[in-house]
């Protein structure tokens, strides 16, 4: 049975090209970064190489970028790094900083945020996205306090594969935090979680108005296990990991050199000409795939706005269908897709996603996250349309509620 795989929000293979950068760093060239012998510095100049490679991309400082085990870890290093900054000066009873986020974050966002909540560190406001799944400067305008300290806004949703106002976020931030200046109240940082993002849209930092940025590798046909921040100077954050220097004392640890080669081969081959060309064809396909199975499968939905989500993402949801059950059925018939976040995949509850959305729990039940990638065929997005109805319309007989107008 040949297998299909529409997945790769959850993670992506690794580029050949990246694998072929990245062997010598295993065993040929295995030294520790931070010694100062040959060896040592050999597997330093590489790190350096890497670290490089995305400042171009990002259009940063290379002591600007901070490398990870990945976007969770990344993630609570914003949110946990910057509060203990701020609350390492003695502060008034007053004075108790707040977190302004939005309800559909990734879980390492959200429960970094509940955790400061619990702890009393912080107070937080959980911005709801439209039904379409775009959340509006307005809304986070409304906000926020003057104790605010910390905007985080994921620039494309990891689940329904919308895409957020960032850079009108980061512009209006900018010339707020001029005005707080003035009137000697907190700067507000603006983080935005760009793991969704990196292959297909501008991740400039200063075109986003972004203070820091995380991503994951294995977004982006990297290896996994590696990530990075992106922390513009100046930024008031404070570790979470002590021991080494490692990382301008942001983050302790020796070097995953293998996995940082990687990510940085990843990244230096997203603007090829072969990759936007191949980012062009995904779009297409993501629109056939919606299109036909819109028309075809009766009382099936998009979740998210059709014109504002990622090339790559397709969310259907499908009304008197259980999703767990469409899952498990084309796994069956050798097709991966998901429910939502592969990070959650093992939880009954209904996706905090398509709840933010406002869709009640049946229906956030029933929803299918198709994210094709540059393997994905024409061919292979029929025959998962062809099997997607025959499940479909197997699932709704078994509930009694089958519908005879499939196309």
């Amino acid at each position: 049975m040949n297998k299909i795989y529409l997945d790769y929000a959850a993670t992506t293979p690794v580029d050949k090209k990246v694998l072929e950068k990245m062997l010598p760093y295993f065993s040929e060239t295995f030294g520790n970064a931070m010694s100062v012998h040959g060896f040592g510095q050999a597997a330093l100049e590489a790190v350096d190489e890497a670290r490089a490679k995305a400042a171009l991309f990002f259009r940063c400082q290379s002591s600007e970028i901070i490398f990870t085990s990945g976007a969770t870890e990344s993630n609570n290093l914003v949110v946990k790094g910057l509060l203990r900054s701020y609350n390492s000066i003695a502060r008034k009873a007053d004075e108790k900083p707040h977190i302004v986020t939005t309800k559909f974050e990734h879980h390492c966002v959200l429960d970094a945020c509940k955790f400061a909540q619990k702890e009393n560190l912080a107070d937080v406001t959980f911005v709801s996205p439209s039904k379409d799944g775009l959340i509006s400067l307005k809304d986070i305008k409304a906000a926020i306090t003057p104790q605010t300290i910390l905007i985080s806004v994921m620039y494309v949703n990891n689940e329904i594969g919308t895409v957020q106002p960032i850079a009108e976020i980061g512009k209006f931030l900018k010339k707020l935090n001029a005005e707080r200046i003035g009137a000697k109240l907190p700067k507000i940082y603006f983080h935005s979680d760009a793991t969704q993002a990196i292959n297909y849209f501008d991740c400039q930092v200063d075109e986003l108005g972004v203070d820091l940025l995380s991503m994951s590798a294995h977004k982006i046909y990297g290896p996994k296990g590696v990530g990075l921040l992106y922390v513009r100077k100046g930024t008031a954050i404070k570790r979470l990991i002590d021991g080494g220097d490692q990382e301008y004392r942001l983050r302790a640890g020796t070097h995953n050199v293998p996995g940082i080669v990687g990510l940085g081969e990843a990244i230096n081959l997203i603007k090829t000409p072969a990759t936007q060309k191949k980012n062009q064809e995904i779009l297409e396909l993501r629109d056939y795939l919606i299109k036909r199975v819109l028309k075809e499968i009766p009382k099936s939905y998009l979740n998210g706005s059709p014109t504002k989500r990622s090339p790559n993402n397709a969310n259907f949801r499908f009304d008197d269908v259980e999703g767990e059950g469409l899952i498990l059925s084309l796994d069956l018939d050798g097709i991966a897709g998901s429910t939502g976040s592969a990070c959650s995949s093992g939880a009954l509850d209904p996706s905090h996603v398509l709840l933010s959305l406002g869709l009640k729990h049946e229906q956030a039940h029933g929803s299918l996250r198709l994210t094709i990638g540059k393997h994905t065929t024409k061919k292979e997005l029929d025959i998962v349309i062809s099997k997607i109805k025959e499940v479909v319309k197997r699932l709704r007989k078994i509930s009694g509620n089958v519908l005879a107008d499939f196309k």
